[in-house]
């Protein structure tokens, strides 16, 4: 099985396997995400749900269990306190911080109280999170620490309904309630047992707001029966072993961390490993050695580049091997991918590869992972082979939050490569004319929160329309093209899915981080493209233009944290892609690219930035997805000087 057992869902494994036990799922009697979680606890109080680093004197830390009883209480002790502290059945309870284990007793404990939960992401603004809070009626907002604290401070009058502020970290404070006391509550149990019994399937459970991307976000109602829905199916979508275990370290306000991720996580009771900060994701993942992990296209995007950068400057022989064992991965995925049988000699190439190559990549996740989980964005078939050869089986997935997250699955068994998968038991789906994917069945959610009117648009006749362009195949495969928003019309009237185009600009070459494709009532095709930081260094040392301890000094500052811009990065970058050299490079890359497109599709000019487009600039989205509305408005002097001047940017024969 191409290096990795997945459940048979692949053809050849190379190394012993055992059968596992599957986890035992609890949504199916669950009426509420709170009746969830009591049922969990009540079958596993004494397993570990979660673990997380607790700070030892000599800096490294030590790996802290939880067990779902002490989950439990710590819940219940909230849940008491937000019924004691007067909020009644469906009030709003808000979350603000970066994901780790007080977030998940605070919404828990919001849903043991009968209140509606809300996450908001650190990163946003005041303005943004003062929008939210208002707009949801939060009466409570539980805040991570002293950023996020005086950021709420700073907004606290627009937020007349806002009446208690917790904060994770510091203890007490004055205008705020300290984490300790609320864990020291007495517990209720009986009002808790009650608001969680009076919680009916069809009340609100989360509200959702989206990125934003074209306006003010809006507020996504998801009931409890939208939630159980996708949980009681969720063996058919991310199938779990008993021993299973989960790291995470993506936002718990991103709808598909909290539902299919957290929520799915107590539904099929797997334990949890929490990273303590984002920098240290991959030093922590070899110490949690997870067996499923879920990840947006961003990641295996950045981790497919900085495999590609390491070999590229690897001797020849190391080069040799790896272009090999890339080669022999790849026949075996096509083989398997058409059905076709894995001959003996190739069989024992793949055995030879995984052990020089493959393995030593597996290793890099803590050795252990069965399966990937990722959705959001389309990523380039080029990087999903790759992950396949390397026995990383990634299992695309299709839904977005008015559908409660997932609707489509790759999954064991049933992988087609380039889709998301078939449609899930509770999901019905078909093609408009205009090629919009519409959805319909028990994941639909409710609404949008005090905004009936792009409700009416989004539900028309019990069908969901997605937004999204797709095609389904003969055999109920579904294939995501794009956002009908980001349909780019040609002045001859073609119309392009931009996704598809820069997916192949930036799998065809590792220094390309990001590209946005540009072209809607034009005659031709323009491009923004992107370097990723390290790789500009590591650029800059082999081609002279930085010394080796500041190229050093940079590195480690970017590995330390993917969003420091170290001193003297600015100016390096500038340099770099002012360098020929490069831009030559650039150029190949993107002919590489137009020669596995359309001729209609190809890009004829390139506009190299000088950084990488930014959540901070309101240019990415917190998912890191590309807010094209932004980039098109903010660049677009850009690309007119693209078009009107022969001079400009990077022609692309």
């Amino acid at each position: 099985m191409l290096g990795q057992r997945l459940l048979h869902a692949t053809p050849f494994d190379p190394r012993p396997w055992t059968p596992p036990r599957p986890a035992v799922y609890v949504a199916k009697e669950a009426r509420s995400v709170g009746d969830l979680f009591l049922r969990r606890v009540a079958r596993d109080g004494y397993r570990i749900a979660f673990r997380h680093k607790h700070a030892t004197p000599d800096g490294d830390g030590r790996w802290q269990p939880t067990s779902w009883l002490q989950f439990g209480e710590r819940a219940q002790a909230v849940a008491s306190w937000l019924i004691a502290k007067g909020l009644k059945r469906g009030e709003k309870v808000a979350i603000i911080g970066s994901t780790r284990p007080e977030w998940c007793v605070a919404d828990i404990g919001g849903q043991l109280a009968g209140c509606v939960t809300l996450g908001a992401y650190p990163t946003l603004t005041a303005d943004q999170l003062a929008y939210i809070l208002d707009h949801a009626d939060a009466r409570v907002a539980f805040v991570e620490g002293a950023d996020d604290l005086a950021k709420v401070e700073a907004i606290r009058e627009r937020l007349p309904k806002l009446e208690h502020v917790v904060v994770w970290e510091g203890g007490p404070r004055p205008g705020c309630v300290a984490w300790e006391q609320v864990l020291g509550s007495a517990i209720d149990e009986a009002a808790v047992r009650e608001r969680v019994a009076g919680t009916d399937p069809d009340h609100t459970a989360i509200i959702v707001y989206t990125s934003g991307t074209t306006g003010p976000p809006k507020g996504a109602m998801i009931s409890h029966a939208n939630i159980m829905t996708v949980l009681a199916h969720q063996e058919h979508n991310a199938p779990f072993d008993e021993g299973d275990v989960s790291f995470n370290f993506l936002p718990m306000a991103h709808v598909a961390e909290r539902v299919l991720g957290f929520y799915g996580r107590i539904n099929a009771g797997i334990e949890s490993w929490f990273a303590s900060s984002i920098p240290k994701v991959l030093d922590e993942v070899q110490e949690a050695r997870p067996t499923v992990f879920g990840s947006v296209p961003r990641i295996f995007e950045k981790a497919y580049a900085k495999v590609r950068s390491q070999v590229d400057q690897a001797s020849p022989a190391k080069q040799r091997i790896f272009a090999w064992a890339d080669e022999v991965g790849r026949e075996v995925v096509r083989r398997w991918q058409a059905g076709q049988p894995i001959p003996a000699p190739l069989a024992a190439q793949y055995r030879a590869a995984d052990r020089l190559v493959f393995s030593k990549l597996r290793a890099v996740f803590g050795g252990r992972v069965r399966y990937f989980v990722t959705g959001a964005a389309p990523i380039a078939p080029e990087i999903l082979t790759f992950f396949w050869a390397a026995g990383f089986p990634v299992y695309e997935v299709y839904g977005m939050t008015e559908a409660t997250v997932v609707t489509h699955a790759n999954r064991p068994g049933e992988v087609r490569l380039g889709s998301v998968g078939r449609p899930l038991p509770f999901c019905e789906h078909r093609i408009a004319e205009d090629g919009e994917i519409l959805l319909r069945g028990g994941m639909v959610f409710q609404g949008y929160y005090k905004n009936p009117e792009a409700t009416a648009k989004t539900i028309v006749d019990g069908w969901l329309h997605t937004g999204d362009i797709g095609e389904i195949d003969a055999d109920g495969f579904l294939s995501i093209k794009d956002r009908k928003k980001h349909i780019i019309i040609t002045a001859g009237g073609k119309n392009l899915t931009p996704a598809n185009i820069e997916n192949e600009i930036k799998a065809a070459d590792p220094l390309i981080s990001q590209a946005h494709a540009h072209g809607d009532q034009r005659k031709y095709l323009v491009a923004l493209i992107t370097i990723g930081p390290a790789e500009a260094i590591e650029w800059a040392r082999e081609h002279q233009l930085v010394a080796d301890g500041e190229a050093d000094r940079m590195l480690a500052a970017i590995r330390a944290d993917p969003l420091a811009r170290p001193d003297g990065l600015a100016e390096l970058m500038q340099s770099v892609t002012a360098d020929r050299a490069l831009r030559a490079r650039v150029v190949e890359a993107v002919q590489r690219a137009n020669g596995k497109l359309a001729r209609v599709e190809t890009i004829k000019r390139v506009y190299l930035l000088d950084r990488e487009l930014s959540v901070e600039e309101d240019e990415l989205t917190p998912t890191l997805k590309v807010k094209r509305k932004n980039v098109e408005k903010k660049f677009a002097p850009v690309f007119d000087r693209l078009y009107e001047d022969a001079g400009a940017g990077l022609v692309i024969e």
